[in-house]
């Protein structure tokens, strides 16, 4: 049991955006499923007095979901955890960005998420 403990988080370290930088970076989990699955989605973001608000966006052909919360510059938390539940089949971009007072953005990170329908697979 430990060992799988372990495996599965080293394999999270691996699914980090090849896109983060250093003031925000995100894990998705998992990568590939079945449809329906729950996407949890792990956000780690330097404190910045700057950091105003955070989106997180989950989208497909024919899905959408997002999540916006406000930030209190250094005094936001440096991880978020968020997860979306029932995301039906598809090809999804997760993307992730922190914004300022005046929304423009300040760091933006994304990941490519597959969720295979059981359907299309007959």
């Amino acid at each position: 049991m430990r060992d799988h403990i372990f495996t599965t988080a080293l394999l999270l370290s691996f699914v980090v955006s090849a896109e983060a930088s250093e003031s925000l970076s995100m894990a998705v989990s998992p990568a590939r499923s079945f449809a329906p699955t729950n996407l949890t989605i792990r956000i780690h973001m330097e404190r910045d007095a700057r950091n105003r608000v955070f989106e997180v966006v989950a989208e497909s052909g024919g899905f959408y979901r997002s999540s916006r919360i406000q930030l209190e510059g250094t005094e936001a938390p440096a991880a978020i955890s968020f997860e979306f539940r029932g995301v039906p089949g598809g090809e999804y971009d997760v993307r992730a960005a922190l914004l300022d007072g005046s929304g423009h953005e300040r760091a933006v990170v994304r990941r490519h998420v597959v969720v295979i329908d059981p359907a299309d697979s007959e």
